[in-house]
């Protein structure tokens, strides 16, 4: 049994091991795969796991051994799923793994927006405390949280979480969801979506990226949304068009915007988010803590197991 891994820097950049893996097959590592050696890397591999490196159906069907191929990650549109189910391949995801680490990183963005902690610590450093005639200053709107309504567009687990420690702020909660979900808690309240953009201070974005959702946020959604509204995205670059975004935090139509991902990734140099006023862009790490990370192996793991004993688990698509 031979298992290749395509691009696994990214996930273990030698924090942690591929143990649990080798003991199963002949484990082969590449921390990076481009698509140029896909072919030669996994011609005769029974498994193979990628997590961002993308695989054509060419390039499956030039697989001569392969029968499984793990997705290391939630998104699974790095896999031509068509070409497997026709031909009987295996594709598995590992979902769930990074809940706790995602809303923790949308609350570092959302405290960014509303404190500019990382900014006022900044202007400290350069002198401008020592300079100054009062015993304090600020050079943006701080934003309290306790009272104004936090939009969450996605309900799933990253999004409960979210809700969850927003009602630890004391905010109040709208959701948008694709099917209404049942007993919500107190504080939190179901919104069509445009309801939700127009009435939000707050909008964080927690769906997949279908051709439904694809540029949800655009020109059109952004003119709905309150001037002193600011938009979070943790969860798929193309939910929103950059070039509206842009033109809309330069032109103040909205307060700001934080990004942990983008339409693509690395960005280029022209992207225009890259300078649009009051735009915080991290480099998609709302999932990459090391407890999540660990949990993604430990997933990943389960999920070769589970299949090799015939019981695959979180096979995509869903049957």
């Amino acid at each position: 049994m031979k298992i290749v891994v395509l691009d696994g820097f990214t996930l273990n950049p030698g924090d942690l091991d591929w143990e649990k893996f080798s003991k199963i097959g002949d484990l082969q590592v590449y921390d990076r795969t481009s698509p140029e050696e896909i072919r030669e890397r996994t011609a005769d591999a029974n498994i193979v796991l990628t997590n961002k490196t993308m695989l054509t159906a060419e390039d499956i069907a030039a697989m001569n051994q392969v029968e499984y191929i793990g997705v290391l990650a939630t998104g699974v549109n790095v896999v031509d799923l068509e070409y497997t189910k026709k031909n009987g391949i295996t594709v598995t995801n590992v979902p769930g793994y990074s809940g706790s680490s995602s809303a923790q990183a949308v609350f570092a963005l959302i405290l960014e927006l509303t404190n500019r902690v990382g900014h006022h610590s900044q202007t400290v450093t350069d002198g401008k405390w020592s300079e100054s005639k009062d015993f304090c200053y600020w050079d943006y709107p701080l934003v309290e949280l306790e009272g104004i309504t936090l939009g969450i567009v996605g309900y799933g687990g990253i999004g409960k979480a979210v809700a969850r420690i927003a009602l630890a702020f004391g905010m109040n909660i709208l959701i948008y969801n694709r099917s209404v979900p049942p007993d919500l808690p107190d504080g939190i309240a179901y919104s069509d979506l445009d309801n939700l953009i127009k009435s939000s201070d707050i909008i964080s974005l927690h769906c997949p990226l279908t051709p439904q959702t694809k540029g949800m946020i655009n020109k059109e959604s952004l003119a709905q949304m309150k001037k002193t509204a600011y938009l979070v995205n943790t969860s798929r670059g193309p939910l929103v068009v950059e070039n509206d975004l842009a033109d809309a935090l330069n032109k103040g139509i909205i307060a700001g915007a934080a990004m942990d991902v983008l339409d693509v990734e690395p960005p280029d140099k022209n992207c225009p988010l890259l300078t649009a006023k009051n735009c915080y862009i991290t480099p998609h790490i709302a999932w990459a803590t090391l407890a999540s990370r660990q949990r993604l192996m430990s997933i990943a793991v389960e999920n070769i197991k589970n299949y090799l004993a015939g019981n695959p688990q979180n096979v995509v698509p869903k049957k």
